[in-house]
């Protein structure tokens, strides 16, 4: 399929509305390797879009709760929002368990918000294969995309390399200052926010200890912000009460920072690397890497180098 059709078929997705993405969406479910989704996805690369963020913490932290008060802050503000949401997978169906968007209240017929599930399946790393290709697509179509992950602990890490910046979140109690040091997790975000701030001294007190092993390990550069939000404002109308506004304006801030065409093409390759590798093996990702490096079509480049090594296999 040509760069041309490519870039015709995402015009057309983003002047469909949520519509045109969620059957987009489905389209990469059907087919990630399909040449329709490769050019469509390559000219997501081209456009870059708007602010992709990736929000990490262990279950129960309250992550689809803050989601939803970021979705209102955001809509509030006037402000497209689009939500990946990673979710554990059915062992009955392989399928996403739904539970995280019970906790979200987006208006259905508000064309300025979409949300969709995936299911992790047997991905490590909070993620899902269609994470990355899904929120690319999100971002041509909305200002800011959420990418929510799997609740897993300390190898929730993935986002940091595919999000142009990654927020992390805390829950008043969760440790003092040694146990956040021994989180691999807490390497990773650009951003840490402590939930359920209405809790009161249990979470100014986790601010404290996250802020405290942050500056232990550093090493010589500034470390990420701590901020305490709370899913629940004082009033529906009283949303920057609750530092949720505050918040947004960081992850924004921070993901501009981070974001660009080049930044999009880094993180493909680095997406690339990810699936050549658990199909193929980190010998497999050598046998191709290169090629794949040095295209801006990545994603197109990743599915013929796909077909090649799955050729090399099947005459072994």
């Amino acid at each position: 399929m040509a760069a041309e059709d490519g870039r015709a078929a995402l015009a057309s997705m983003t002047a469909g509305g949520k519509r045109a993405l969620a059957r987009a969406l489905s389209g990469l479910e059907a087919g990630l390797d399909a040449p329709e989704s490769c050019a469509l996805l390559d000219a997501a690369l081209a456009a870059a879009g708007g602010a992709t963020i990736g929000l990490t913490g262990p279950p129960g932290v309250g992550k689809s709760s803050l989601i939803d008060a970021l979705i209102r802050s955001e809509r509030a503000a006037g402000r497209r929002v689009a939500v990946i949401a990673v979710d554990p997978s059915s062992r009955k169906t392989g399928g996403a368990l739904l539970g995280d968007r019970t906790r979200m209240s987006a208006d259905p017929e508000d064309d300025g918000v979409f949300i969709r599930s995936l299911a992790a399946r047997d991905r490590l790393g909070g993620l899902s294969d269609l994470a990355f290709p899904s929120m690319l697509l999100a971002a041509t179509a909305y200002d800011l995309v959420l990418v929510e992950t799997v609740g897993v602990g300390q190898s929730e890490t993935e986002i940091a390399g595919l999000a142009d910046a990654t927020a992390c979140c805390l829950q008043p109690g969760s440790g003092d200052a040694l146990q956040f040091m021994k989180a691999g997790v807490m390497e990773t975000p650009d951003l840490l926010l402590v939930t359920k701030a209405d809790l009161g001294a249990p979470a100014r007190r986790t601010a404290a200890d996250a802020a405290a092993a942050l500056s232990l390990t550093a090493a010589g550069q500034a470390a990420p912000e701590v901020m305490l939000v709370a899913a629940r404002a004082p009033s529906e109308d009283a949303i920057a009460d609750n530092g949720v506004a505050a918040a947004a304006a960081a992850m924004r801030r921070l993901a501009v920072a981070g974001s660009g065409v080049a930044r999009r093409r880094d993180q493909a390759r680095l997406w690339a690397q990810a699936a050549i590798g658990a199909r193929f093996g980190s010998e497999g990702w050598r046998l191709v890497c290169g090629e794949i490096s040095g295209s801006d079509a990545v994603f197109a480049a990743a599915a013929a180098a796909g077909r090649r090594l799955s050729s090399l296999l099947g005459r072994l």
